[in-house]
């Protein structure tokens, strides 16, 4: 009897774990699984049925569900019916719409940006325009911008009708598009920095990327017989496919070396993945440069390279996510996404960082101590570490941006000035030549002037705490007049601060208005001249000393 009972709990263990999907061989534990499946079917049918107030079964679910994995990695998480067309694009990088990017300002739900070459564009869609309804549908306020991109989207070939407003424009306007297959490219912009070096942008690595960066590479070399040197961009690239990954890898890398490696509790997620073809440059000097952002398989590609000596790594320590997931069905169209192993560079340095919750504020790698470090070796014996992320061989220091110039761009008003501009300015120079004259930058302050723009810098933070401080030690009316002269310093000097970070307030306007021009190809090729990684990728890369040197080539 207690065989029967024993063996009728392992086939209910093994037909919950096929069913859900993601459980491929019977554990050790199936009691404990049974046990708690049971008293969780339990108290869900309980809660449901005899909870004070009415509850969303669906939604109780999706509580539960998100909770159990919360408790495990970053990024294992379930996938609903609802978020499989987000997934899919994630994954492909194609998707059925209009080709735009839209965003929220003010409360209004506007175009953030049309992309080169798709409908929105071609129909005169222009960064700026206010979507004031679509089809039958009135976008008001109380729409989200996850609504208003589940409207815009749709099936190839279909129509959609769209009612705008436009600065300058007195009446709304109604633009007639039809969607089509959009395609993010992996690549948005590829040119040269000088007569002798290369620069390739990779934003993703969705399908195709290994593709994409191959062409572009074989473009420059056949336009460019004085071509001497590359940079790879991966900053702020937040990895994608695995396989694109190691193609990506492969341009550079020839054939059967070791690219990576995944280590797992599974014995199928224990593998080694090689290049499995020939480089399409394993020769020209590389350098690959990351930042906080370039994360997964953007330090998949920077740590094989850096390993194998095929290149310098410059910039900012990357993100620090070295967890490998597989997407595993369960029912009703809906997915889980789970990590089952570590990746780790050819040298068996692993790329996860130590502690999950460990993170600076844009999430990426906090110091690590040096104590919790191990080494490694390169392939020329050069000492790398782990620990989390990819430490560069030229780590570029950069300052942060000013408060003023933070909160200029987060509260919308260089976005807005910019569509001003083109309101006003047909043309402009090309991506390179454009500049911000000194005009240009008055009618910006002039602008600011006139908006409801305030902020709050890091000082007045402090005083702010001080005065709290002074009033509890009771020395409040003694400093009265102090305090009230140094705020009404720090206000002054507040006010000379639109002159005093002209330079890095002017970069993200130039950014803002040759974007509205050039699109992000164009955007990117304006950022290249006295970028600080660039100039030091630079550096290196035309001189063959320095180059050989970091890589210890004898």
């Amino acid at each position: 009897m207690l065989k029967k009972r024993r063996f009728l709990v392992l086939s209910l263990v093994i037909m919950v774990s096929f069913s859900v999907g993601f459980i491929t061989h019977v554990p050790d534990n199936y009691f404990e699984i049974s046990k708690n499946l049971d008293i969780f079917g339990k108290l869900y049918r309980e809660i449901n049925s005899l909870y004070v107030d009415d509850t969303d079964p669906s939604e109780l679910m999706r509580t539960g569900i998100d909770a159990m994995l919360n408790s495990l990695d970053p990024y294992t998480n379930y996938i609903g019916e609802e978020e499989i067309e987000d997934f899919r694009f994630m994954s492909t990088g194609k998707y059925g719409g209009i080709g735009a990017l839209i965003g929220k300002r003010k409360g209004n739900i506007v175009v953030l940006e049309p992309y080169d070459g798709y409908p929105a564009q071609k129909a005169g869609l222009k960064a700026g325009d206010q979507i004031l309804q679509i089809e039958d549908t009135k976008i008001g306020s109380d729409k989200e911008v996850s609504d208003v991109r589940d409207l815009l989207r749709g099936e190839e070939g279909t129509p959609v009708k769209l009612t705008i407003q436009r600065l300058g424009e007195e009446e709304p306007m109604i633009l007639s598009l039809e969607r089509d297959q959009v395609k993010v490219d992996n690549v948005p912009y590829s040119g040269m920095v000088n007569d002798h070096i290369g620069y390739i942008a990779l934003t993703g690595f969705t399908q195709d990327a290994g593709k994409e960066v191959k062409k572009a590479l074989e473009k420059l070399k056949k336009e460019h017989s004085s071509l001497s040197g590359l940079i790879l961009d991966l900053r702020g690239n937040p990895g994608g496919r695995l396989d694109e990954a190691i193609n990506v890898a492969n341009v550079f890398i020839t054939q059967k070396e070791k690219i990576v490696e995944t280590r797992g509790r599974q014995e199928e997620s224990r593998r080694a993945l090689y290049a499995n073809r020939p480089a399409t440059d394993d020769m020209t000097p590389l350098a690959v440069l990351v930042n906080s952002r370039s994360a997964s398989a953007s330090e998949i590609v920077a740590g094989s390279i850096q390993d194998l000596d095929r290149g310098i790594v410059v910039g900012n320590r990357s993100f620090g996510k070295g967890l490998v997931q597989n997407i595993r069905p369960l029912s009703y169209n809906s997915q889980l996404k789970v990590t089952t192993a570590k990746y780790y560079t050819p040298s068996g340095r692993c790329i996860q960082a130590i502690n999950y919750a460990d993170r600076n504020e844009d999430g990426s790698v906090a110091r690590i101590p040096d104590s919790l470090k191990n080494s490694f070796t390169t392939r020329n014996g050069r000492t790398v570490y782990d620990g989390g992320g990819i430490e560069p061989d030229f780590d570029v220091k950069k300052d942060k941006l000013s408060t003023i110039a933070l909160e200029l761009n987060r509260q919308g008003l260089i976005f807005d000035f910019a569509t001003q501009f083109v309101a006003e300015n047909k043309t402009i120079a090309s991506a390179r030549e454009f500049k911000i004259s000194d005009k240009v930058y008055r009618d910006f302050m002039a602008y600011v002037k006139k908006q409801d723009f305030d902020f709050e810098t890091r000082a007045e933070k402090q005083l702010e705490k001080l005065v709290e401080t002074v009033e509890k030690e009771s020395y409040g009316e003694k400093m009265k007049d102090d305090l009230a002269n140094l705020e009404s310093k720090l206000e002054s000097l507040k006010d000379k601060d639109m002159l005093k970070h002209k330079g890095e307030i002017a970069e993200l306007l130039k950014d803002e208005i040759v974007r509205r021009y050039y699109f992000k190809a164009g955007a990117i090729e304006a950022s290249l001249s006295g970028d600080e990684d660039i100039v030091k990728a630079m550096e290196i890369l035309e001189s063959q000393v320095k180059y050989k040197e970091t890589l210890a080539i004898k």
